[in-house]
């Protein structure tokens, strides 16, 4: 049975990605901030599929020490880390000469570095096994700058340059390793405000385009899937 961990897994994408998971048998490392979130969504994970197991973790993924306990708990209860899905990330509306000081550090941390982190953590011992597939959340924002939320855009840049990195040193290893691009997706950023979920991309539609990579065949790789709203970025 297949292990993997999610960063940022009891909301938006990283949930949807977690039950998609679920039901496809494979066993869970999740992780948020807040503990009884976490409690209700193992117990959720757990009447979805009660033959896989699940390990929970408290942490802030932006303190690198408590990022890699919790790589560490997932990898001495579950076995063999499989599958990364580095989900976790802030969204900020400010322009860069707008910013508050520490915008800067704030985000690197939270949407740059546990991806670095965790690649150094898993990925030699991903080639040892000769098997891996590593997903990183990118956004549209990795493409096209978005002037109202510049700093998120940097790192969401800078993210999918990781990922391109982490192709290049894994490909001859035969480790996958995939930028997904959503565009406008309904999770909590857009939390009181008024949107029309049918104009939007849904979680759901991340973690099936997720799932549906992960599973094609060992000689398959997508390098980038951008999914955007049918009626264009609100």
């Amino acid at each position: 049975m297949k292990n993997a961990l999610i960063t940022a897994s009891t909301k938006g994408m990283g949930r949807a990605i977690a039950i998609a998971f679920a039901k496809e048998g494979i066993n869970l490392a999740v992780c948020s901030r807040n503990a009884s979130d976490l409690d209700a969504f193992k117990s959720e994970l757990s009447a979805i599929n009660p033959n896989i197991k699940i390990v929970t973790s408290v942490t802030d993924v932006s303190i690198k020490q408590q990022l890699l306990d919790f790589a560490a708990a997932a990898e001495a209860q579950l076995g063999a880390i499989g599958i990364i899905v580095n989900n976790a990330g802030i969204y900020e509306y400010s322009s860069i000469l707008d910013d508050a000081d520490g915008t800067l550090e704030k985000h690197v941390n939270t949407n740059l570095a546990p991806a670095y982190e965790l690649y150094r953590y898993f990925g030699k011992k991903m080639i040892n096994a000769c098997d891996g597939h590593i997903f990183n959340i990118c956004s549209v924002a990795s493409l096209s700058p978005i002037a109202e939320a510049g700093t998120y855009s940097v790192t969401k840049y800078a993210l999918l340059g990781l990922n391109k990195v982490m192709r290049t040193e894994m490909q001859p290893h035969g480790i996958k390793v995939t930028a997904v691009i959503p565009g406008s997706t309904l999770t909590d950023s857009w939390k009181g405000t008024q949107v029309d979920k049918d104009k939007m991309v849904l979680p759901e539609d991340v973690a099936s385009a997720i799932v549906n990579i992960y599973k094609m065949s060992s000689g398959a790789n997508v390098d980038e899937i951008v999914i955007t709203p049918t009626y264009g970025q609100i």
